[in-house]
Order: structure tokens, then C-alpha cells, then sequence
């Protein structure tokens, strides 16, 4: 008689299932935040790749192979670490994810776009290594820390008009959870159309004269990675008569902090936003 096919015992809890190896053992995180979740949720052995952008946390540089950029990765160096999951993050991401599941890897890719989105992502990742009591009380700190910041906002006797700018040539303004995290700080974003738009290229501003129009109180620039310049924005024809040119309000706020969906957005970001928003408005408010 042929051997009859032997089902896996399946254990009594989540914890069990994680000590017991379901869920993926040898991870490769193609963008920093899943990396940054997953050592904050203690489950960094997983991993055994990472993207050469990864400086949350700053171990994980030390620690980890760094195998990918964003638009690239060595899929060689990929396939010989062995994963059985890879994540990575959005559209951009795509010829990547192509390539691996062509050769036969599991990948999981997010597209969080939202402070919502972002947490349902956390959730996910926190659930597939078998972490999710810890995953939810992690994430119900990040809650109530944006509880806490959204309630002192809420008593600012005026809000600022904030231009985030995410490139400078061109122009292209916030994204949706920088857009969201900028309300809950106090701002409002000078660009709330465009906020909804997922792609860079949609959120791109044809002419500064609009920015220069819309007149914004504070700048902020987190130019992906490239040293934001106030002097440069400053000197820019004709905004000069700019509130936050004017004002001296021109500030940077580092991509790894902010451009990043996941932990460092939810925290430190937001908290830099904040901080930018409640100084303005000691002065101006």
C-alpha cells in the first residue's frame, strides 16, 4: 500500500507554532522598516538579509548582509542565503519581487500608503513569526503616543500651513502617512490633493510659483536619502516673500525618519514634525 500523506501537528498557540518553525525561519527585508519591526518585536535571527539603505536599528548594519538597494538587488546573493520569504515594499519593488518568485522564493510585498495601512502592515509581519500579543502591544504604544500628540495639537490657537517637500527637482510634495502624521502634529499639509496620489510622479508640483502661492509657514525637506539644502530653497527665484522663508522656517527632517512606513514614522518622525510645529507656534502662534 502506498504510505498515506502525514499532516503536521498543528501547536495549541501562535508562540508554539513560532518555536515549532511555521512561519518563515530565514527572512530577507528589501526595505527597512520590516527590518526595524522585527527587531523591535526580538525576532531579528529571522532575518538574513537586508537592504544597504537599512540605519534602524544601527546593529542591524553590522549584523545583517546587505543585499538590495531599493530599485535593485543582487537576486545571486538572494537566492544563496536561502529564504523562504522575502518582504519588500510597493510597486517599485516589483521587477525585484518578479525575479524571486520566479525562482521559486516566497515574497511578500506591502504597499502601506496610510497611517492605517502602516499598522495593519505591523500586524501582519507580527503574526506570520508568530508574534502578535507582543506586535499589539507595540503597536497600541505607537497608538497612544499619536493619541498623546494629535490631543496637545488640538489646542494650538492656530495651525501652520507646512510644504513637505520629498524632492526638490522637481517639486514633489508629501505622501499620504506624511500628510496624515503632519495633521496629527498640528500642520496642515499646503498639498492635501496630492497626498492621496501613491506615486511620486503624481505628487510632483509643475511650477513653484503654486508653492510660492499657497505660502506655506514652515518648510520642511526630506529629499530621499540627499542632504536637504535651506540655503538652496531659500534662494529660489521669487520666495523670498515665503512666510517660512521669511521666518527662518525652513528645516530637514532625515528620510530614514519620515520616508520610512513603518516604526520610525510612527515615532520618531511624527515626533519631529511635532516638535517643528510646537516651536512655530510659540513664536507665531
Amino acid at each position: 500500500m502506498p504510505a498515506q500523506p502525514v499532516l503536521p501537528e498543528l501547536p495549541s498557540s501562535v508562540a508554539a507554532r513560532a518555536q515549532a518553525g511555521w512561519g518563515p525561519q530565514r527572512i530577507v527585508c528589501l526595505t527597512e522598516e520590516t527590518t526595524e519591526w522585527l527587531y523591535l518585536l526580538g525576532e531579528q535571527t529571522r532575518i538574513v538579509g537586508i537592504s544597504g539603505y537599512t540605519v534602524r536599528p544601527r546593529r542591524a548594519r553590522e549584523e545583517k548582509p546587505k543585499v538590495s538597494a531599493f530599485l535593485s538587488a543582487k537576486i545571486d546573493k538572494i537566492l544563496a542565503l536561502q529564504p523562504d520569504c522575502v518582504f519588500g515594499f510597493s510597486d517599485l519593488q516589483a521587477d525585484i519581487a518578479a525575479a524571486l518568485i520566479r525562482h521559486g522564493v516566497q515574497v511578500t510585498v506591502f504597499n502601506q500608503r496610510s497611517v492605517a495601512e502602516i499598522f495593519s502592515m505591523l500586524y501582519q509581519v507580527a503574526a506570520m513569526v508568530g508574534q502578535v500579543e507582543k506586535g499589539l502591544a507595540l503597536i497600541e504604544g505607537m497608538r497612544a503616543g499619536l493619541q498623546a500628540i494629535e490631543a496637545q495639537a488640538a489646542r494650538l490657537p492656530r495651525r501652520p500651513r507646512v510644504f513637505f517637500e520629498e524632492w526638490d527637482e522637481p517639486h514633489i510634495s508629501a505622501i499620504r502617512w506624511v500628510s496624515e502624521l503632519l495633521g496629527l502634529a498640528g500642520g496642515d499639509d499646503c498639498f492635501p490633493e496630492l497626498a492621496k496620489e501613491s506615486l511620486g510622479k503624481n505628487r510632483i508640483i509643475a511650477s513653484g510659483d503654486e508653492i510660492v502661492r499657497r505660502n506655506p509657514d514652515i518648510i520642511i525637506g526630506s529629499w530621499c536619502g540627499k542632504k536637504f539644502r535651506p540655503q538652496k530653497v531659500a534662494a529660489r527665484p521669487g520666495w523670498q516673500a515665503v512666510n517660512a522663508v521669511r521666518n527662518g522656517q525652513l528645516f530637514e527632517i532625515k528620510s530614514a525618519d519620515i520616508l520610512q512606513p513603518g516604526p520610525a514614522a510612527l515615532t520618531d518622525g511624527v515626533a519631529q514634525l511635532h516638535r517643528i510645529v510646537m516651536d512655530w507656534s510659540a513664536r507665531h502662534g
